[in-house]
């Protein structure tokens, strides 16, 4: 076992439960100036340590490894690509500023992204598209920062949202039923049926949830499960989107309604049932859509928030793509990176998902930093039921890394360990580091281009910093 260094990681998870070195070091069984050497990396973290720390703050090991920082790294190459071009700072150095100070390396990040939201937006304006160089970013995607930072998974949501299912007794097939006897009984809803062209509506005054007739009964659930989120636990919504958002913002409205909607599925799948049926079926997406009668995108998606201490699923990262490119859902539990800076790898199989639709693909892939993925994609084709009427159709993509595998029946008949099974894959052109990738779209940011005219390459971009 090699040694590990994660006094960042130490003291930011002390100071996060507002204890002093002392008060720690009495918890870990050791003296406070050993404890003050590892948070300054003067000292490795020891197995008892770890030991100790994983039993009384019930975190996995894995937060103190070194894999804990892929994400950041990652972001940290995307935001400061061109300025990390032009000081060639090496990817050692990268890695160590991320494991080291993560937090000086989180303010770089959103230093980076502003500098590049802003000269997107002068370039606009310099163009004649009416950019407004001011102008932050949207709350969608805040929101999704939101939930990204946090890894997919609300601890104390989840757990007060299988509180509830278990008071209301939620069960399987019983789902609707359940929700509407506790809408009516503890707060006097009734569900109608007439919310005409809204999938659904709840007034206030009539105290009635109007819902879609068109919805199936899955959806049904959904819905009702989000307004009982709403009423019951109103002001534990407003408290958690208060912590990233100031209330009253839209950021903050639409985290809340996020946070409802998170609640919603873990109420509908409570974690202790849907994690052990999970486990049972191996992850078998379809196994478990027929099990608790939800569609493929809602499964997938609880799927991906299967993150409690000390009864952890595989920690999966989940996508919503359409057939542009364009990423409408993306949440991980892992260190898969999505890029932020144009389109995303047309090698990945969410998009081989739209030639089959209805049919479960799966690709093993690959990244630049040579971490590989199990993914699995499905196209879903959302119709509203008339005649005539254009529908939405969707990729929807559930990826872990392949030390996971072995744990997903998608995984059976796969060669996990050949070096070239796997498809070579990247975060989108633009910050992809694989030069010779024939369906590379777009020159990488910051690196300068070898422009010969009398000589053609195979590689669309060549690099100028790469051999000829």
């Amino acid at each position: 076992m090699g040694k590990t260094y994660a006094g960042a990681r130490l003291r930011g998870l002390r100071e996060e439960r507002r204890m002093s070195q002392a008060e720690l070091a009495r918890v870990l069984a050791i003296s406070p100036s050993y404890l003050n050497q590892m948070e300054h990396d003067s000292r490795p973290l020891t197995v008892p340590v770890l030991r100790r720390l994983t039993e009384a703050f019930g975190v996995d090991p894995a937060f103190f490894s070194e894999r804990d920082t892929t994400r950041l790294l990652a972001d940290l190459r995307e935001a400061l690509a061109g300025e990390l071009a032009e000081a060639r700072v090496s990817a050692a150095d990268l890695a160590d500023l991320a494991g080291r100070l993560p937090a000086v390396a989180r303010v770089l990040v959103d230093l980076g992204r502003r500098n590049q939201a802003l000269a997107e937006r002068l370039a606009g304006a310099a163009e004649g598209r009416g950019a407004d160089p001011a102008q932050p970013r949207s709350p969608h995607e805040e929101v999704r920062d939101f939930f990204y930072r946090r890894r997919n998974y609300l601890h104390d949501t989840d757990l007060a949202a299988e509180g509830l299912a278990e008071e209301a007794g939620i069960r399987p097939g019983e789902v609707v039923r359940a929700l509407a006897g506790r809408l009516a009984d503890r707060h006097g809803v009734r569900l109608s049926d007439d919310a005409g062209d809204h999938l659904h509506h709840y007034d206030a005054v009539t105290r009635t949830l109007h819902l879609s007739g068109r919805l199936r009964p899955g959806q049904r659930a959904f819905r009702a499960a989000t307004q009982l989120a709403l009423l019951e636990h109103g002001a534990e919504l407003d408290r958690l989107a208060a912590e990233d958002f100031a209330p009253g913002s839209p950021a903050h409205t639409l985290a809340r309604i996020g946070i409802a909607n998170y609640f919603a599925a873990a109420l509908i799948l409570p974690y202790r049932a849907f994690h052990t049926a999970a486990e049972e079926a191996r992850y078998d997406i379809e196994r478990l859509t027929d099990r608790y009668g939800l569609g493929y995108e809602t499964v997938c998606h609880r799927l991906s928030t299967l993150q409690r201490p000390r009864l952890r699923g595989v920690p999966f990262s989940f996508v919503r793509v359409d057939r542009a490119g364009n990423l409408s859902k993306r949440q991980s539990a892992t260190g898969f990176h999505f890029s932020r800076a144009g389109g995303t790898c047309p090698l990945w199989n969410v998009y081989e998902a739209f030639a089959a639709p209805g049919r479960i693909h799966v690709q093993l892939a690959e990244m630049p930093d040579r971490e590989r993925y199990l993914w699995t994609a499905r196209a879903v084709i959302r119709h509203r039921g008339g005649w005539g009427e254009p529908g939405k159709t969707y990729a929807v993509g559930l990826g872990c890394e392949v030390r996971h595998a072995h744990r997903l029946v998608y995984s059976d008949g796969l060669d996990l360990a050949s070096p070239t099974a796997a498809t070579p894959i990247g975060m989108g052109c633009r910050v992809c580091d694989r030069p010779a990738c024939p369906q590379r779209a777009a020159p990488p940011l910051g690196r300068p281009l070898r422009i010969d005219q009398n000589t053609g390459t195979f590689a669309p971009y060549p690099m100028a910093d790469e051999p000829a």
